[in-house]
């Protein structure tokens, strides 16, 4: 008899029904995106109206994904320990709350602290949103839905780029970019209420009348033919006597413990990758307009690095199950730091730097998604919003000083190109470690990938198992 998580895992997908989770829990994530591309448009403005010098407006940037590293831990480990829904809508809501603080903050301290606070709040819909989606999604779908989600990306990104620079006129703007966003976030968070929970958590949290609930009213919505099954016996129980920093504490330790080389994998692909690309979102409109660009023309050379990342999106849905995720992220995020570099070197001719903008955007986003869809597809149920939440935090932690570090020491001392060159070779020894440590989930159930971490890397062409095989 099979399980309760492989029914869920093997529905019919229906737009009424996976796809309306898709939907909302992308809805989320937009707003992601919407936030940390805010603050390089932000950056230059508050520069300006509170007369800050490079080093402190790099904490415009900094403070936020900090705040969004505290977020990731902690919301992560709340959607392993209570449940992914209850965490689901209250980091939205957090989120809103703090931004409407700040967009009315009486000076650069006070906002400084909340934007660490809104941070704090935004910070868990990534690993959240993956979480629930994933578990919700068919696992012959998994791979495009998880890498579609990343599609809300670009548009979070595109949508804050055309509204800040339509915003330029106004007096005081930034605080109206900051403000255009909020009534959208709280009308997500009203509707994300209305979302069950995740039927593999409430197995595996051993809530067998609810899971049972869910499941048999996912069947009925997706037209699939009624079976038995069984619910296995709770095996996280133990992790709800902990509370707070202590719960966040054995959380990061479950994650290591669980399988090392597999969360070294993913910590040190999320930090290389994000690092180039949150130091590209939150410094090109400061570097553009060093080169010379008018304000105007660096939020429209930002907003189309952002716009093109859509078409990387639909490359990385398209290529996710035609040939794994490894390859993917193998060769798509260094040449991504390829582009960037060359980028920096014809910056002096800004045909070509607009370009290199737009093929670095379009690259960086096939990269990405498929990345959190293989981040959040390694790790079992009850450490899957951990452990794409600790990966996370780190990356937003190393990558929350990079706008401080880059503006006052790695740009003015190395340069550009030499900065970008640096970051290239990190993103390259991160995938020859991926390509050693970590297994291809392509096809795999959830909680059934990881038995052999050390599955080589072949090509393509080769990796064509059946869907529905393990591949060894």
């Amino acid at each position: 008899m099979r399980t309760g998580d492989q029914v869920v895992q093997d529905l019919p997908w229906k737009w009424s029904v996976q796809g309306r989770i898709f939907i909302i829990g992308g809805l989320g994530y937009m707003f992601d995106a919407w936030d940390v591309a805010l603050n390089g448009f932000l950056t230059p403005l508050l520069g300006q109206e509170f007369g800050l010098s490079t080093s402190e407006k790099g904490l415009v940037a900094t403070a936020n994904l900090v705040g969004m590293a505290v977020g990731a831990v902690a919301w992560g480990t709340v959607a392993d320990r209570l449940g992914r829904k209850r965490a689901f809508s209250v980091t939205l809501l957090i989120f809103a709350l703090f931004s409407v603080l700040g967009a009315v903050a009486p000076n650069w301290e006070i906002f400084l602290a909340l934007r660490f606070l809104a941070g704090v709040g935004l910070g868990g819909c990534i690993p959240v949103d993956y979480a629930i989606v994933s578990e919700f999604s068919p696992r012959r779908q998994r791979g495009r839905v998880l890498a579609a989600m990343d599609g809300w990306w670009p548009i979070g990104a595109t949508l804050c780029g055309v509204a800040s620079t339509l915003l330029l006129p106004l007096n005081g703007n930034w605080r109206w970019m900051l403000a255009v966003m909020i009534l959208p976030a709280l009308l997500l968070f009203w509707i994300r209420r209305g979302i069950p929970e995740s039927p593999i958590y409430l197995t595996r949290m051993g809530r067998e009348d609810e899971a049972r609930a869910v499941i048999d009213d996912l069947v009925t919505k997706t037209g699939a033919a009624p079976e038995p099954y069984e619910i296995p016996l709770p095996v996280a129980a133990e992790q709800k006597r902990t509370r707070g920093l202590a719960a966040a504490a054995e959380q990061l330790r479950l994650v290591w413990s669980f399988n090392p080389r597999i969360t070294s994998v993913a910590w040190t692909l999320f930090v290389t990758v994000m690092l180039v690309y949150y130091a590209a979102l939150s410094w090109m409109p400061s570097i553009l307009r060093a080169q010379g660009f008018g304000e105007y023309a660096a939020f429209a050379g930002t907003t189309a690095m952002n716009a093109v990342g859509v078409l990387g999106v639909v490359v990385s849905v398209l290529l996710v199950e035609t040939v794994g995720r490894k390859w993917v992220i193998g060769v798509s995020a260094p040449l991504a730091a390829a582009a960037l570099v060359i980028f920096a070197l014809v910056l002096r001719v800004p045909a070509a730097a607009l370009t290199m903008i737009a093929v670095f955007g379009f690259l960086v986003l096939v990269a990405i998604p498929v990345m959190y869809a293989y981040v959040s597809e390694l790790y079992p149920t009850e450490l899957r919003a951990s452990g794409f939440g600790w990966a996370s935090s780190a990356s937003r932690a190393v990558t929350g000083f990079t706008p401080l570090i880059f503006g006052s020491l790695l740009w003015p001392v190395l340069g550009l190109p030499l900065t970008f060159t640096v970051l290239a070779v990190a993103v390259i020894a991160a995938v020859v470690w991926m390509a050693v440590a970590a297994p291809e989930t392509r096809g795999r159930e959830l909680d059934r990938i990881t038995g052999d971490v050390a599955e080589p890397v072949v090509a393509p062409a080769a990796v064509a198992a059946p869907e529905t095989g393990v591949r060894g």
